[in-house]
């Protein structure tokens, strides 16, 4: 248990768990907000999809800045510079999420939550990859 601890606290594989946890849990957000929209709501694949990936974007960043990338980041300008690139990034990866449910559910026809999960497998690699390289950067804002 100790070396699970211990693997979580810090360097790159801690890094990485913890995005995995905290992708989980995003990814949780995403489908119960998505699952709200379609089916309680009755909205659309598409509208419930741009809800869904809102609720994970908001949930996302707070998670990410304080538990994965550890941010430092504190004054105004810097926090909003990073929450940009944040959204920025998400926006990307929501393009790409909505081109591959529409492809996957509208055009070939398979289940909305089997689209919806496979299009979720390749915006988390990206968004990740985002992330690291972009938003979250060691040393970027001064920490």
């Amino acid at each position: 248990m100790r070396g699970i601890i211990e693997a979580l606290r810090g360097g790159r594989t801690g890094q990485l768990l913890r995005y995995a946890a905290v992708g989980c849990l995003t990814t949780l957000v995403g489908m119960g907000s998505f699952a709200l929209a379609t089916d309680i709501l009755s909205l659309s694949v598409l509208a419930g999809n741009l809800i869904s990936n809102i609720a994970a974007i908001l949930f996302a960043y707070i998670t990410n800045k304080l538990i994965v990338f550890k941010s430092k980041c504190t004054d105004a300008r810097a926090l909003w510079l990073e929450f940009a690139k944040f959204t920025g990034a998400r926006i990307a990866t929501l393009a790409l999420d909505e081109a591959v449910v529409w492809l996957l559910v509208v055009i070939i026809g398979i289940d909305k939550y089997i689209g919806k999960m496979s299009a979720l497998v390749l915006v988390i690699i990206v968004n990740y990859i985002l992330s690291k390289l972009i938003v979250f950067r060691a040393g970027r804002y001064g920490d």
